[in-house]
């Protein structure tokens, strides 16, 4: 009998182009916490890039809900790679909606389906209120990332995933402190 190699979690875990998070302590209940990270048509109070939208499918802020987000981005955004620039919009499906709990949405591609880019948020109790962790995951690259990636070397798309890394992971950061603002103020 041959005997089989032990498994690693890698070899059970989906692989991951993207896999980042950022946690905060926020001084509130958890139901408030997750009443302000829910409304999706609040996020330009406190996303860099998304500055609102409507939810235009489901039942707002319900698994199966589609948001319709209205985002900017400025030239310097990785300002060598042909990201998009200036105003544009995307569409979102709730994928996971547990008050309280966590929240999770996935980027949808032009056709409407859903992708491997899924944005959320997760509460936890803590002392004097809970932690808040904003993550973001992506396994295959989506739609947009295929057409900014399409014409680049290997040596190119390397440099491009580490440089959208680094802003996706500040990006994550600075939307955990507004939020904090926001709830704490």
């Amino acid at each position: 009998m041959t005997k089989l190699p032990a498994m690693t979690q890698s070899d059970v875990e989906p692989k991951s182009l993207f896999k980042l998070s950022a946690s905060v302590h926020i001084s509130a209940a958890a139901a408030d916490v997750y009443a302000v990270v829910s409304d999706l048509t609040r996020c330009g109070e406190w996303s860099p890039e998304c500055r609102g939208g409507v939810w235009v499918a489901g039942e707002p802020g319900t698994v199966g809900a589609v948001f319709r987000g209205e985002n900017r981005r400025s030239e310097e955004v990785v300002s060598w790679a042909p990201v998009v620039r200036g105003d544009w919009t995307t569409e979102a499906e709730v994928v996971s909606a547990e008050p309280g709990v966590t929240f999770r949405w996935a980027m949808r591609n032009t056709a409407g389906e859903k992708q491997e880019s899924v944005w959320g948020f997760d509460i936890e109790p803590a002392d004097d209120g809970v932690v808040l962790t904003h993550h973001f995951w992506m396994g295959k690259p989506t739609e947009g990332i295929q057409k900014i990636t399409a014409e680049m070397s290997d040596e190119e798309r390397a440099r491009f995933f580490e440089e959208w890394g680094e802003k996706v992971a500040a990006d994550l950061s600075a939307t955990l402190d507004q939020i904090k603002k926001i709830i704490e103020q």
